[in-house]
């Protein structure tokens, strides 16, 4: 492509590009020079699994990749053992060096879902940030002012709110921005919450003599809630290694008003395309994007599977094809060969506890054996093979009890 055809691809489901005429001369210049780009994206290995929310710029990277640019991927192990400030109302929780090993090892093979392995450059931050001396600190700090630290939001909202702020959680912002000095990076990539970290980083570059990046951000997934930022911890996610049935599910769930969202941000359906079936039919789109998103992870013949699974399941009542099978603690069996729904659901891992599973009874979620159970003191009889199913997309077979 020629840059101005890149800039445009590039433009597609970027939130903003800060300065977007900068990113236009820098592409023009390596296409002028023969010189690629070195793009930069830093994941700090929070969690150990990666979902949708972080596809998106990782998707982007892949664009960038594709154009024929360097990849530049930082697992950030040191930085995740001071803890992103970004969005944070209250200091953040730091990693230990064990659990930001152990996530970033899961982070360095999920990668390669979205990006060419044999194209990428990945990094641990920790190459040079660990070896730091406090002199390289002092040195690196006295870039940059308090006053200019305390304009972001997440500082000055918890300053005027009288929340603490920890000295730590200014150097997370020196430690993301010396990375990109270290690689000298032409662009870095980010969600619309790492504004700050990125626009400094450019501040940064300047002061130890290089030009700055360009900050190109992308925005912030909506969960499968439709309210919040898809997260883990808020249960809200589509996981990049969930089995394809999972992520069929997941999207099935979404509501109308997510669809064009997911579609710009999830998937390479040209847009025009997207809206005109979306508007046309709600549902048919829905099954297409479901069918995009699995087969981005899982490949087509795994969506088409996954789509005739959830159709048996949902358009004709029909059992899944497989079904996860238990075993159930002996004890839950009573003599008389019953067991009881509440402790049956908890011991096949249906509910959390049986306060949990007599409210499922009572809102009617609950069938064992195709028939729906409306007492929640039921007594059920037990037999080898029943199967148990909340909902429509929870099943499990109970194959015996534990030895």
């Amino acid at each position: 492509m020629d840059p101005q055809a890149q800039f445009e691809w590039l433009r597609r489901g970027a939130a903003e590009i800060v300065p977007a005429e900068d990113l236009l001369r820098k592409l023009e210049r390596s296409a002028r020079t023969g010189t690629p780009l070195r793009v930069k994206l830093g994941l700090d290995p929070n969690v150990p699994d990666l979902h949708l929310g972080h596809a998106i710029v990782l998707r982007k990277l892949r664009q960038f990749q594709d154009l024929g640019h360097e990849a530049h991927l930082i697992i950030g192990d040191f930085t995740a053992t001071i803890g992103d400030p970004s969005g944070k109302t209250e200091t953040r929780r730091q990693l230990t060096p064990e659990e930001a090993e152990l996530n970033a090892r899961t982070y360095a093979e999920q990668y390669q879902i979205l990006l060419d392995p044999d194209r990428t450059h990945v990094w641990f931050n920790s190459q040079w940030l660990a070896g730091m001396r406090l002199a390289d600190v002092i040195h690196l700090t006295s870039k940059y002012t308090v006053a200019r630290l305390l304009e972001r939001d997440d500082f000055a909202r918890r300053m005027a709110e009288n929340r603490p702020i920890a000295v730590h959680e200014f150097l997370y912002c020196f430690c993301q921005a010396y990375d990109s000095v270290h690689l000298r990076a032409d662009v870095e990539l980010g969600g619309t919450d790492q504004r700050f970290n990125l626009l400094m980083a450019r501040d940064i570059q300047r002061e130890y003599g290089q030009e700055p990046q360009v900050a190109l951000l992308t925005p912030l997934l909506v969960g499968t809630d439709g309210v919040q930022k898809m997260s883990k911890s808020l249960n809200n996610y589509i996981g990049l290694r969930e089995p394809p049935v999972t992520i069929y599910g997941k999207v099935m769930s979404i509501s109308d008003a997510l669809l064009l969202p997911y579609f710009e941000y999830t998937t390479l359906v040209p847009m025009e395309e997207a809206r005109r079936l979306v508007e046309s039919d709600p549902w048919a789109a829905k099954r297409r994007l479901a069918r995009e998103i699995v087969a981005t992870y899982h490949g087509w013949s795994a969506a088409q599977e996954a789509e005739a699974n959830w159709d048996r399941v949902h358009r004709e009542r029909a059992l899944p094809a497989e079904l996860p099978e238990v075993r159930i603690p002996r004890d839950v069996v009573k003599p008389e060969g019953t067991v009881w729904i509440g402790r049956l659901l908890q011991a096949t891992g249906l509910a959390s506890g049986t306060r949990e599973a007599r409210r499922l009874v009572e809102q009617g979620a609950v069938l064992v054996d195709g028939e729906r159970i409306v007492d929640p003191d039921a007594e059920i009889p037990f037999r080898v093979g029943m199967v148990a199913q909340v909902g429509r997309r929870k099943f499990v077979r109970v194959i015996g009890t534990e030895e």
